[in-house]
């Protein structure tokens, strides 16, 4: 099938007015998935490019979309937290729902891996999870922050830091949200497929975390390791074989659950 990239934007629950990509595949579908992208990211990210394409030449609807206050979407970044990014993918959601597409599924990069898990035990009629170099095991802020960046934490409230070229800042509202979600009960009370891709040289989430979260829930999850992939999957070979193996996957639970 031949896709069609269409630009697109729709509010979010704020009112704040959010940018994406819709890929629709030439023949009529009523599949679709729903790509969220990384901390500080955009949905131009190489993989969500390549997985966008491909799951959209295997005849889903695809939907990859800037989170508020990133990439062309509204919002400011300070008041960035997964819950309010859980409410945008729901949104998102909504948006493909209204081109006909009945079997949904969610899939994320990193930051946008946790929200598809979250996003997906709350959201009613989702199909399947894809989780995308994710850290799946905890939200611990030792692991996401440095040392200098707790520091500066606790004696001003506000983490200040520069992030692809942008000054960007955060405060305890941030981390409040981020220490209210348990991510091993989400993973574990997931009773739809979650495929968790990860690559061996992930300098950002390890690859053993990957291994961790499909240990919680292996009854619904599977693991996809990409040999020598970085946590952006950075060269083209990577990107290729995660996003044909996440096309495949949602293609083959698409046909087991229609």
């Amino acid at each position: 099938m031949k896709a069609v990239e269409t630009d697109i934007n729709f509010l979010n629950h704020l009112g704040e007015r959010l940018f994406g990509t819709h890929h629709r595949p030439d023949a009529p579908s009523e599949s679709g998935v729903v790509l969220g992208h990384c901390f500080t990211c955009t949905r131009h990210t190489g993989i969500l490019r390549e997985a966008g394409a491909g799951l959209a030449a295997a005849g889903f609807h695809v939907l990859r979309f800037d989170f508020s206050g990133n990439g062309q979407s509204e919002g400011v970044f300070i008041e960035t937290s997964y819950s309010k990014y859980i409410t945008e993918m729901e949104t998102a959601a909504n948006f493909l729902k209204a081109y006909g597409v009945k079997w949904l599924g969610l899939a994320g990069h990193s930051m946008g891996a946790a929200v598809s898990v979250l996003a997906g035990v709350r959201l009613s009629g989702i199909r399947a999870i894809c989780a995308i170099a994710g850290r799946l095991t905890g939200m611990d802020p030792t692991r996401i922050f440095s040392l200098d960046q707790r520091r500066q934490y606790q004696e001003t409230g506000r983490l200040k830091f520069v992030s692809r070229g942008r000054h960007l800042e955060l405060d305890s509202r941030f981390l409040n949200d981020m220490l209210s979600h348990d991510m091993p009960a989400a993973v574990a009370s997931l009773s739809i497929p979650l495929l968790i891709v990860h690559g061996t040289r992930d300098e950002i989430v390890p690859a053993d975390q990957a291994l961790k979260a499909q240990s919680i829930n292996p009854d619904h999850s599977e693991l996809v390791i990409i040999p020598g992939a970085d946590h952006f999957f950075s060269q083209t070979e990577h990107r290729d074989l995660a996003a044909r193996k996440i096309a495949e996957w949602f293609t083959q639970i698409r046909e087991k659950t229609k």
